[in-house]
């Protein structure tokens, strides 16, 4: 095959594969009632792939030549194996390519042991592309039992979006996930070829409208200090100053910390908070750091 030939059997290939794709396997809502094709649709794949639908289109019907950072995500959203992606590669006319693949994500010590002596102020870990790697009692009671979580959906805007107790939490929600939106952008920005954070962008642009709104338009925005006010189910209005430390040895992992001034209100209902975590009776787990067998990519 050669020319047209060839970007018609790799368009035929990809219609082919997403075809053996179900939503639930690609993170997606089934929906109710049938579907009128097997497996994804081009605009869910489109979506998952941060390409519009009209440009996945072509690429299907043969018209357009496709870029190997392109091809690599649709690999991935897609699901192809070795073989498959050395197949489309070669129909496109390009080497294989893969994204390189990172080193896991581990809590460096210093963090660990920072987390531990945080018994009266809540605090996370994150690292790349806004994962949460550790947290201490305080902020699994403030905010979501992160223990629950399975370890490759605990991100923050991912939970920001779906969990509907932190979309209850933040009195200006909006707010929050417009930033949140923004901050990811800037972590796209930084890591281009990662496909989870591709495949995080997919997922969220599908399930959530405001979301994908939000990453249409660009907005990026790079935060380390802040006050915001959390309407918390147990112990009521939480106003927060909020700092994000970056870990000397690992630029990629930040300490967010919530603190209030002493003898506030917030304090008093810190501390109640605390008390309330240290029975079990909050949302939130009295061991946040329940050990898996996974780690983060």
């Amino acid at each position: 095959m050669v020319g047209d030939a060839k970007m018609n059997e790799l368009g035929s290939f990809l219609k082919t594969c997403r075809g053996e794709i179900t939503p639930r396997e690609a993170g997606l809502p089934e929906g109710s009632g049938p579907r009128r094709v097997a497996g994804l649709r081009r605009e869910e794949v489109a979506r998952l792939a941060s390409i519009s639908t009209d440009y996945y289109t072509r690429i299907e019907q043969g018209r357009i030549a496709v870029s190997a950072p392109v091809l690599n995500t649709l690999a991935d959203v897609l699901r192809m194996d070795e073989d498959q992606r050395r197949y489309l590669f070669s129909l496109a006319g390009k080497p294989p390519s893969r994204a390189p693949r990172r080193t896991k994500q581990k809590v460096q010590p210093q963090l660990q042991r920072v987390l531990a002596d945080l018994t009266t102020t809540p605090a996370i870990v994150m690292g790349r592309r806004m994962d949460i790697l550790a947290w201490n009692d305080l902020a699994s009671a403030m905010m979501v039992d992160f223990g629950q979580i399975p370890v490759k959906r605990r991100n923050y805007v991912r939970i920001l979006f779906t969990h509907p107790v932190m979309r209850a939490l933040y009195a200006d929600w909006e707010s929050v996930a417009q930033t949140a939106v923004a901050q990811l952008r800037m972590e796209a920005a930084k890591y281009p070829d990662d496909p989870q954070l591709t495949a995080l962008v997919g997922e969220l642009s599908v399930l959530d409208r405001q979301f994908a709104e939000w990453w249409a338009a660009r907005a990026v925005k790079s935060l380390s200090t802040g006050t915001k006010t959390l309407d918390h189910g147990e112990v009521g209005e939480l106003v927060l100053d909020w700092d994000t430390l970056v870990e000397a040895h690992d630029a990629e992992q930040q300490l967010v910390v919530w603190t209030a001034p002493p003898e506030s209100p917030t304090a008093d209902r810190l501390k109640m908070l605390g008390s309330l975590a240290a029975t079990g009776k909050t949302h939130g787990r009295d061991r946040p750091a329940p050990q898996h067998k996974e780690d983060l990519q």
